[in-house]
Formats: structure tokens, sequence, C-alpha cells
């Protein structure tokens, strides 16, 4: 089915609030005649709003930008391919036929959003509908026979570079092996094959009946993100519908299990778990997972949502609060097949309150002196804008919560601190500022850079740090565009440890721009657009690079799957010229890096949950390294036993060092996870390392120094 186009990544968004207020009476904003249409009877239509959207569109897009790129015959061809791809990313609809007989409308999307003659993006939407319901008609029929599961094919699930079928018979034989592997999924679950064909029949039929439910307006969204996405990743088209979403997803006021989700390849999938809310309460819904099931209640009947509608589904998940929702989720990066869990939420209202920060105590003994480490975890950078400008004194704010709690903490004499940044996306830009203002002299923070090469750069608001103390910051790959700002500061006035992962590599900013600020009518929908970019007091750019941390830890996520430089049309890194800035005698520094690494190796060799941690990683790697199933039931199931046993066998290992009874099957592992069983580990060595920092020497370093570096150029 049509799947919705990829969101923005609202978990990355460094925004600012503030709108763009331009004229809209140029005479391009005016509907021209419009040409006969292209269309055949029955096919979707763009209405005469939309024509007109599209123009303003276009104009926003070409005249806002970052990029000033203009929408010309170089640009349209990259918008066709990626309105192809956004259609059928897995080259599994369209023959190659198909895809020819469109390259006539190759160098025409630049006229057609210019004009809002937006046809022929309809019309190769209305080729695809037609080709979705042949396929499913296709594999519905493949169910009339029991497969051969003795056969030795192997299925390539992996299609992202795959050529697009060239004839109908090479076609089917994809089907085919699609449809063998949906059964053998299903069969790997403990059904019967006619359960398994009675679940597929159904499933494919949903999928039917989704794509004839798809409306103008989502043809629309479509088409117009192909346009903003290939500007960049984070610029990004919402209709009326979808405004509403991003709204919802901003305020976080609605009631639910506090996830964002976006349809990919027919599955619905999670791109942010919202820092507060039930499913992040729980820790047991992840990024990237797939939603293949939903059911109401502890014990309804799980619905299978395969190429369902992504409105549909969200409709499912949400309820009122204090009543429970099970999800049926498939791993991220699990090949198709792969064990699938079910795990259960406690709706609840999601809202910007449950997002604040948090902190405890932790103790750790070294050589015989118990040291006691705060730690604050920031799931965001947020704030209440409209309390602030009510005047309520008590609004709230990520820096306002972190003094509060660092006060708190404080009063506990700690020794040192732990600022957690793990999978915070960032936010308001401002309190990225501020948040640093907390632990570092009154300087620079960050530079921002438009279109226009005018550099702006932001202070600290504080004259004072909050905060002297021993610091370490722990970030991981979903830390990004706020938090890579302050993490990137920190480093550079060597005022604390960036502990971790390199982070996700997100160096731009972005703005709302609401539609009807562009007409003298109201218009609904708005548009997401890249403004700027923000570079370190060093010049150097996070954009791609990421920030590095000073002390590498692993982590399950993997960053060839994750991060800005593996986002399609991401802009490119560049630098720019330092700031000058000056740290303080009067703060504590950071001691040798190459010490802290000795010490966090020897210890690490003796820690049974790190090396659990480790042999874990490596083996789901190693997992879903393969780029291909095979669609031998046998094989599968004895595949799967082998990777149950090594999982369960790297968990004992773990259970026997730490005097633990062993357990008899991996269900008892996701358990043990979902129920807090098997602690942080990565936050374990975090504060262990922030102990050594504390009990290294640290006179050797210079106490005060000025810095600035960087130059122009690329």
């Amino acid at each position: 089915m049509s799947k919705t186009l990829r969101r923005p990544l609202g978990w990355l968004a460094l925004t600012v609030l503030s709108v763009l207020v331009l004229a809209a009476t140029d005479a391009a904003l005016h509907s021209p005649a419009r040409a006969a249409s292209i269309l055949p009877p029955g096919a979707l239509a763009p209405t005469d709003e939309q024509r007109s959207i599209a123009r303003k569109i276009g104009r926003i897009l070409e005249e806002t930008h970052y990029s000033g790129a203009p929408i010309d015959k170089a640009f349209s061809r990259q918008v066709f391919e990626r309105y192809l791809e956004f259609l059928d990313p897995e080259h599994s609809y369209f023959l190659a036929s198909d895809v020819q007989g469109f390259s006539v409308y190759r160098d025409q999307f630049d006229d057609m959003i210019h004009s809002g003659n937006i046809d022929p993006g309809f019309l190769i939407f209305d080729r695809f509908k037609e080709r979705n319901r042949q396929r499913m008609q296709y594999a519905i029929s493949l169910l009339k026979s029991q497969p051969a599961w003795n056969t030795q094919t192997r299925y390539d699930f992996d299609r992202d570079h795959a050529q697009w079928p060239a004839t109908e018979t090479d076609m089917n034989q994809l089907w085919k092996e699609r449809v063998v592997n949906d059964a053998v999924s299903l069969m790997l679950a403990g059904k019967t094959w006619p359960q398994a064909a009675d679940i597929l029949r159904k499933r494919y039929q949903n999928v039917i009946q989704r794509v004839d439910q798809i409306k103008s307006g989502d043809v629309f969204e479509d088409l117009m993100n192909a346009y903003a996405r290939t500007y960049d990743p984070h610029t990004s088209y919402f209709s009326p519908l979808n405004s509403e979403e991003y709204r919802i997803q901003m305020s976080l006021n609605y009631e639910g299990i506090g996830a964002s989700l976006q349809l990919i390849d027919n599955y619905v999938t999670v791109m942010n778990v919202i820092p507060g809310g039930p499913a992040a309460v729980a820790g047991t819904l992840k990024p990237n997972d797939r939603i293949t099931g939903v059911g109401e209640g502890p014990t309804g009947p799980i619905t299978d949502v395969v190429g369902w509608r992504l409105d549909d589904v969200v409709e499912l998940i949400r309820g009122k609060a204090g009543t429970a929702v099970r999800l049926q989720v498939l791993p991220p990066g699990a090949a198709p097949g792969s064990k699938e869990k079910v795990l259960e939420f406690v709706r609840n209202k999601v809202t910007l309150e449950a997002q604040e920060a948090q902190s405890k105590l932790k103790t750790v003994t070294d050589n015989g002196r118990t040291y006691r480490i705060g730690v604050i975890t920031v799931p965001s950078f947020y704030e209440d804008i409209a309390a602030e400008n009510r005047g309520d004194a008590n609004y709230r704010s990520t820096t306002r919560d972190v003094l509060r709690l660092l006060q708190k903490l404080e009063a506990q004499h700690i020794d040192g601190l732990v600022l957690d940044l793990r999978d915070n996306g960032g936010g308001y830009l401002p309190e990225a500022t501020a948040l640093t203002g907390l632990f570092i002299p009154h300087g620079p923070v960050v530079q921002l850079r438009d279109r226009n090469g005018h550099i702006e750069v932001l202070d600290d608001p504080e004259q004072v740090p909050a905060y002297t103390g021993p610091l370490a910051v722990l970030v991981n790959r979903y830390s990004a565009s706020a938090s890579e700002i302050f993490a990137g500061a920190i480093q550079d006035y060597h005022r604390g440890l960036i502990i971790g992962q390199n982070t996700f590599g997100k160096g731009t900013v972005q703005n709302l721009v609401p539609l009807d600020r562009w007409s003298d009518e109201p218009i609904e929908g708005q548009l997401t657009v890249t403004i700027g970019k923000f570079y370190r007091i060093t010049g150097e750019s996070t954009q791609h690079r990421g920030v590095l941390p000073d002390v590498t830890l692993p982590s399950p996520i993997d960053p060839k799957e994750v991060g800005e430089a593996d986002l399609p049309d991401s802009l490119p890194w560049d630098r720019i010229s330092g700031v000058p800035f000056r740290t303080s005698a009067g703060l504590s520094a950071v001691p040798s890096i190459a010490q802290l690494d000795s010490d966090e190796a020897a210890r690490t060799r003796h820690d049974p949950n790190y090396q659990w941690l480790v042999a874990d990683i490596n083996a789901i790697d190693a997992m879903q390294a393969e780029h291909t199933v095979s669609l031998n039931l046998a094989d599968r199931r004895a595949e799967r036993t082998h990777d149950d046993k090594e999982l369960l066998a790297i968990d004992n290992q773990r259970r026997a060092a730490l005097h633990l009874s062993p357990l008899t099957n991996v269900d008892q592992i996701d358990r043990e996870k979902n129920h807090d069983k098997i602690p942080d580990v990565i936050l374990g060595q975090a504060v262990d390392i922030t102990a050594d920092m504390i009990a290294l020497d640290r006179s050797e370093l210079p106490l005060e120094k000025t810095a600035s570096t960087g130059e122009h150029g690329p």
C-alpha cells in the first residue's frame, strides 16, 4: 500500500519558535488556466485548493530554505526519483516498464509545482494503486495451496537497491518468495498452515482495502514531501490532519502510550518513544520497532495491522487513560519472520509535565573510598512558553528543572554529576544555551548561520555557573540537535567528560511555517523548513559527524542504521571560524582521557553485566548482518533454536557470575528486561567513570586558557 512519507524526526528537532511572515501577493500564486486532465476516469485528482497550496509550497521552499536551491530541471529529476521511492521503496510493485513510462515526467516536476498542475504525480500514484491491487490479488491466489516447506530458496528481503522487476514473471517470483516468507514467519510463531493462510488472506485483503481508502490529501502530502525532502530530511509538509498530529507530538497532550509512529514499508514503525509517557516508563518499546498487531486490554485478541493505514493503527493504540493496550512488535533490524514480542501498556495522558528532568543518587566505592554521584536525566529541551508568557513565575523548563535538581543533589553532598542525555533528540534552542550556562563560565555556546551567511553567536544567559564540580555527559546515537549543542560546548570548554556513543549528527535548525501566513484566505497545513545550521564555538559543525565521546561505551544502536549522514539529501558537513572563549580556574577540568580509558578497560574485564552487554550486542549484530532468509521451514526453525540458545547462554553466563539461578528460555530474558531486573549497564559505567575522574589527580592540567579554533571553508 502507499506508505506514509518519512515524517520529520520530531525527536531530532531543534526548533526556532518564530514564524516567517512573508507577502503572498506575487502573481505566481494566482491560479493559471488549468490544462485538460491526463487522469483516467475515477482516479484521485488534486483539488483546486491543493493546486494553489502546491504553488505556495514551492515558493516558500525556494525563498526560505537554507540551501537557497531553485526548483529547476536538475531538482525536478531528484524529486521524481524521490517520489517513486516514497511509493515503492522495495521496488516490488512497479515494473521497469512502468518506471520507463513515467520518465516522460522526469523533467516536469519543477513546472508542476510552479504552475500547480500536479496531475502527473496523481497519475503515477494511480498506476501504483493498480499494481498494488494486482500484487495483493496474486498473493491471495498463492494461498490456495500450501507452500513446499523443504525448498532451498533464500528470500532477499533487503531490496532498497534492487532493480525494478523487468517482467511480470520476475515480479511473480518475487511475490511467491515474499508470500512464503510471510507464511514461514507465522508458522514459526506456532500457527498451522490453515491459520497462517487465513491470517495472510486477511492481511492482503486489508492492504487492498487501505489503498482504496487513500484520499486525495494523502497523495498530495506524499507528493509535496517528495519536494520538501529533496531539500533535506528535516524539511516537511504536513497536511491539516498531520498538522494536528504534529501539534499533539509537540504539546504531548493526548491520551495514549507516548510514541511517534510512521508507516514504512507496510509496517507502522516507532520513530520515537516520548520521554515520560507509558511506553518510555515501561522501557520496552524502542525506536524502529515495527508494530505488527494491536490488542485491546490484557486479553483481547490481537488484530494484525501489517499494511494498515497509519491513522487507523494510531486509533487502535490510543484510548482512554487507565485502559490497557497490547502491541505485537518486530524488533528493529530483525529479518522478516524473526520472533515477535508482545508488550503491554496502560494508557495515560501524555503531557509535557511527564517529560521533566529527573534525578537520583548513586554511590560508588573505589580504592576504599565511597563517592556520591548525582545523576540527572534530561529527556528533551522543553519550555512551557505559554505559562511564561502568562507571567507564571513557576513556569517549567529544562534549565529551571535541572537547576532545582542540582540544588537538591548538592544538598546531599554529591562528589560528581552525570547528566544523562541518551535518547534526547533536542527541542527548544534557547534551552540548549541556558542549560549550558549552568555549567560553564559566561561565554559563547553555539553559532548560527542563515542562508545569507549571517552568523549569530549565542551566549549563555548566566553570569556564573550553578555547578562547578566534576561533570560527565552521557550520550548515545539518539542524542541529537540541542543535545549536541550542549555536549559540544561542554567538551569545547573542557568542562566535563563526554561518555557513550557518537551522537546523531544533526546540525540544522528548522522553522515552523503555517501556510495561512502566505495566503489572504485561511489555509490549513504547515511546513517545517530548515533555515540555518549551527556550529560549535570552535567553528566545527556537528552535521554528519556529531559529537565524539571522550570515553566510548558499547551500544545496541547501530550507527550504520541511525544517523544524519545516512539520511537522503542531508546537508553536508562544513565549518566556519571559531570564536574566542575562556575557561575558568574555578571549575573542575577533565583529567587524562588515556588514564580513564585504561581504568575503564580494567574494570569492565571483570564486570559480568558489561561482558553480557557486549556479547549480546555482538550476537544481535551477527543475526542482523544477514540480508536473506531461508524459506525452508525446518532450516528456519533450526536457525531460531540456535539463536535462542545463543542468547540464553550469554545471559546465563552473566547470571552464573552473579550467583543467580539460570533461565530456561529466551522469553524469560524478555520478562527480566521488561521488569527492570537487568541493570542499566551503560549508566552504571558512566557513574564508575565519573568516580574515576574524581579520583584522578588533575594538578598537571592548566586551569585557565583562551581558545579559538576553526577556519572558513569546507
